[in-house]
Parts: C-alpha cells; sequence; structure tokens
C-alpha cells in the first residue's frame, strides 16, 4: 500500500510574515517563527509538517510565492 506523505517548503527570505497561509490550512500544519529573516520579517514555518493532507490552501494563498508543496510517495508493508 502507498500512503500519500506531503513536504511544505517554506524560502524563508521571501516570507514576510503576513500570516495568509497560516489563516488558510485546515490542520494547523503552519506556524509563524520566532527567527527574522534577512528582510526582518518573522517568516512561516511548518510546526506540524505530519498534519498535511496536500490541499496546496498556503502554497495558492502565498502573494510571494514563498510556499512549495510536495508530494512524497512512501511504501508501508
Amino acid at each position: 500500500m502507498k500512503a500519500r506523505t506531503y513536504t511544505v517548503r517554506i524560502d524563508r527570505n521571501r516570507c514576510k510574515g503576513c500570516e495568509l497561509c497560516i489563516s488558510v490550512c485546515p490542520r494547523q500544519v503552519l506556524e509563524l517563527s520566532g527567527e527574522i529573516n534577512p528582510r526582518g520579517y518573522h517568516f512561516t514555518r511548518a510546526a506540524n509538517p505530519s498534519s498535511c493532507i496536500g490541499c496546496a490552501n498556503c502554497s495558492d494563498m502565498c502573494p510571494d510565492t514563498a510556499i512549495e508543496l510536495r508530494e512524497e510517495m512512501n511504501r508501508h508493508a
């Protein structure tokens, strides 16, 4: 059986911390980081990546195209 898992990649240098992606995530995968990027913004990070269902709401909503979603195919016995 193949289980679908997703990887959320956030370009911390492009993110301006607008939190739009956080607001549209139905599984609370994302949160604002306590760190600051080179542009002076707190950036979004994947706090609960294993909860991602691959809906792509986050990447669709991001005005800075800072979020990439990838599907990973895993085999489970």
